[in-house]
């Protein structure tokens, strides 16, 4: 094939981690003349969509609905809870962490921030002594992003909640799920989060542009204990609203809301379990394959311990220019769009360019993550980066094992139920 030969048309695939691919079902229902947003259909339509997102995040508590992205989410969240001159613990793992400690900081909330770089969890040991150190609870909220979106870093939530309990410390823990939501196993109330943070653009595959706060019984306790809130951003009226104005402070987004309802009716026909487990077995494919082209290369992960890896994300090293120079030839010449190193390395500078992400999170399935490795595959040939063989026969193996698992297991409940 000569160097001028593009491959690219056709449908193309985006394979960042978020937004991430768009069902055509969401799409289609997207695909509408305005509804009227004061009675009728859509009304109706948006009652039906709270106690879905309540099964997503598996909790029984509220959620209060903004017409944002994952960063206004934040800022509802710190509005809601917390005044100027309060304390936050944040635990960082990664760039996500960071940005919510410096919108709080703009707000005037005072951080201690525990940063742990962006090559492991947090350490809980740490996190344990610096919240029994406070025996004054000056601290009123620990921020917690359950997966970094630029480390692909998955932090255990439950072991944060376990520690704020082991030493009686009422300190709200707020939890930043805009990667892992619909992708990665959380369980808001069983884990005893008190408010937990998301938008639509990743796991839930719609469009961006809506944000999401779901928040427990004592997040509303200390909500009603503020002397003010911000209007807008109140989520009192969003989640008890009399007028259904009131659920996104002003006029709807109508044709997200009916997006949001096709994305949630995939979601809930699946099951969430399922959803959980295709997304584990898509994921250790592309760790199969990665592991492979690192064996005879430079490529390696950024998380090096299986069990602290996300879903939804894999962050990846080439070193030099050679992710830069992969994402560029992939997206050119094959429609193939990578993620950029985001956090990993101050923006264009030179080890900028040694790093990418891998989104699979969403929409995808087995044939969409073995076309993704095999771009990449084809791409590390093309540009003659270094890389061990076997990439894609690696993949295909945890592929076929996942699926032979899933044929017995349909075959079982045909001989028990037949």
């Amino acid at each position: 094939m000569t160097a001028d030969v593009s491959l690219a048309a056709g449908r193309g695939y985006l394979a960042i981690p978020g937004p991430s691919v768009i069902p055509d079902a969401v799409l289609q229902a997207m695909h509408r003349p305005s509804p009227n947003i004061y009675a009728g259909e859509l009304v109706e339509m948006t009652a039906t969509l709270i106690p879905d997102l309540r099964r997503v995040a598996r909790t029984e508590h509220h959620v209060a609905i903004y017409i944002s992205n994952g960063h206004g989410a934040w800022e509802a969240a710190l509005q809601n809870t917390l005044q100027p001159g309060d304390t936050v613990l944040v635990a960082s793992s990664g760039r996500f962490a960071i940005g919510w400690s410096e919108m709080a900081e703009a707000l005037g909330i005072k951080v201690e921030l525990l940063d742990f770089g962006t090559g492991a969890p947090w350490d809980m040991d740490q996190i344990a002594s610096h919240l029994a150190a406070d025996t004054a609870h000056r601290i009123k909220a620990v921020l917690a992003v359950h997966v970094d979106t630029s480390s692909s870093i998955r932090n255990d939530v439950a072991a944060m909640r376990a520690a704020l309990d082991a030493c009686d410390h009422p300190a709200l823990l707020m939890a930043d799920c805009i990667a892992s939501l619909g992708c990665d196993r959380f369980e808001m109330d069983a884990w005893g989060v008190d408010v937990m943070v998301a938008a639509c653009q990743k796991g839930l595959m719609v469009p961006a542009g809506m944000g999401f706060v779901f928040f427990s019984p004592k997040a509303a306790e200390a909500r009603a204990r503020l002397p003010r809130v911000s209007r807008y951003w109140d989520w009192e009226p969003r989640a008890n609203p009399e007028e259904f104005y009131q659920y996104f402070g002003g006029t709807a987004p109508t044709h997200h809301l009916y997006g949001l309802r096709a994305a949630l009716d995939l979601i809930h026909a699946e099951g969430m379990e399922a959803v959980w487990a295709r997304h584990h077995h898509l994921a250790r494919a592309i760790w199969a394959a990665c592991d492979a082209w690192g064996a005879g290369g430079p490529l390696r992960m950024n998380v090096q311990d299986v069990a602290l890896r996300s879903n939804a994300v894999t962050s990846l090293h080439l070193g030099g220019d050679d992710a830069t120079r992969l994402r560029t030839w992939v997206e050119q010449t094959l429609g193939l769009t990578l993620g950029i190193g985001l956090g990993m390395a101050p923006p264009n500078s030179p080890e900028w360019h040694g790093f990418l992400r891998l989104g699979h999170m969403g929409h995808v399935s087995g044939q969409m993550i073995m076309g993704l490795l095999g771009g990449v595959d084809a791409g590390l040939k093309a540009l003659e980066i270094p890389h061990g063989s076997g990439a894609l026969e690696a993949a295909s193996q945890v592929i076929a094992g996942a699926g032979a698992a899933s044929v017995a297991e349909t075959s079982e409940r045909g001989s028990c139920c037949g």
